[in-house]
């Protein structure tokens, strides 16, 4: 994946929306971008002009389809590098690269990263996990699920992220609904099922790494704050507090279970229990965290996991000039993430104090993340959550509780289906 340096008349066949990914490869002196995309996301591309070619197909076209487009194109304007810096489209991204001959993950690995029940199973077969998992056809199952492994368990979407559809169950009268959930039809599904696994107790954290031919080089723990109910993250910060002992636990199953997963390159974003008996996978990504992790992990390492992830996809090579960012300071000792959601559903007038919140002390960045106008509800998925601020500390604590303080002061002005419009604080 990563011989030779990069070159003029590079052209990148990107898949899914690409972000910023895109326009941080068209800054690269030579170097044209293509987009291929689900009809459903095509809008979501950014500067669709200024890509070479923009390529839509529809969401349950068969691989069979998007390769004979991305073949067709490739006839006339080779394709000279391949990626996908998001979740979505990854299945698609290998089975054009290994059609094309260009380097990208296999299909084989994707297919294990975006199937939580395989990815249990290779890790199983490797000894690096032995959660309890099986795959839920019907409510029926999770009863037999329950009856073989007992209570608490969680049913959540086969290939599912953002916390759709995840509910912890408890009591037998809850699996019901439980299944119902995790069998709806969500935006961020990129693989239907449901699967139900034995709930891990303990803190959840998530572990930032970037691998090169085989070698892995975690940048960062991060510590993940979860509603207790729907499991939505509510807030993050880096790097967590750990004692030593646990970090060197995680830093040694980690790129144990990249390299059982076939995990050669890349960023990857994989989440953890700190259980009693050790840290637990829940899952992992071939791609930088969601939520401003990224940012996060750059506040405190000064490394650029998106801007690497571009780098490499070029063909530079990037691990040792991160392993030498890594060994020096960086620019803050801790760095936290809050959000906030609205206490009750309605529509969004108004959100008042967000610059009164950026003034307060060590606040980077407060976002509202949805626009007025806006039909909001009560938390149920990281889609819910409609503020969110960024705060930087001397430690993890000073981070979070500037971070928070910064989300409590933003009022949002909803109207109700029963009520006028009214302000109230925010979740």
């Amino acid at each position: 994946m990563n011989q030779g340096t990069g070159q003029a008349g590079e052209h990148v066949l990107v898949l899914g929306t690409g972000r910023d990914a895109p326009a941080m490869l068209r800054a690269v002196e030579g170097v044209r971008t293509s987009m291929m995309s689900q009809v459903g996301f095509v809008h979501k591309v950014r500067q669709p002009a200024l890509n070479s070619q923009v390529l839509a197909l529809p969401a349950d076209a068969p691989d069979e389809a998007w390769i004979a487009v991305a073949e067709a194109v490739h006839q006339h304007d080779p394709f000279t590098r391949i990626a996908a810096f998001g979740e979505r489209d990854q299945n698609r991204c290998a089975a054009i690269g290994a059609a094309l001959g260009l380097p990208t993950h296999s299909v084989e690995t994707i297919r294990l990263v975006q199937d939580k029940l395989a990815m249990r199973a290779v890790l199983r077969e490797a000894g690096l996990d032995s959660t309890p998992a099986a795959v839920a056809e019907q409510e029926a199952d999770v009863h037999a699920f329950v009856s073989k492994h007992g209570l608490p368990c969680i049913v959540k979407p086969l290939g599912g992220s953002g916390s759709v559809g995840v509910s912890r169950i408890d009591e037998l009268s809850q699996i019901q609904h439980a299944f119902a959930l995790a069998s709806g039809t969500y935006s961020d599904l990129v693989r239907p099922g449901v699967i139900v696994e034995s709930f891990l107790v303990g803190p959840q954290c998530s572990v930032e790494a970037f691998s090169e031919d085989g070698e892995h080089e975690i940048l960062c723990v991060t510590q993940k704050f979860s509603d207790a109910v729907t499991f939505v993250e509510l807030g993050h910060v880096a790097p967590a507090q750990l004692p030593e002992a646990t970090e060197a636990a995680i830093r040694e199953l980690i790129p144990a279970v990249l390299d059982a997963l076939g995990i050669r390159f890349g960023p990857s974003h994989t989440e953890i229990v700190l259980t009693v008996n050790g840290p637990v996978i829940i899952e992992t990504h071939t791609r930088v965290g969601g939520d401003e992790i990224p940012e996060l992990v750059a506040d405190v390492t000064g490394a650029d996991l998106l801007q690497l992830a571009v780098s490499q996809v070029l063909g530079v090579r990037v691990l040792p000039q991160l392993r030498e960012r890594l060994g020096r300071p960086g620019p803050a000792a801790a760095s936290a993430i809050w959000f906030g959601a609205a206490a009750v559903e309605g529509q969004l007038s108004a959100l008042q104090g967000l610059e009164d919140a950026r003034r307060i002390e060590g606040v980077t960045e407060v976002e509202a993340l949805v626009a007025e106008g806006s039909t909001v509800e009560r938390l149920a998925s990281s889609r819910s959550r409609i503020v969110s601020a960024r705060a930087t500390g001397e430690d993890a604590a000073s981070a979070i509780e500037r971070a928070r303080h910064a989300v409590a002061s933003v009022r949002a002005t909803i109207t109700t289906a029963t009520v006028p419009a009214d302000s109230t604080a925010l979740l």
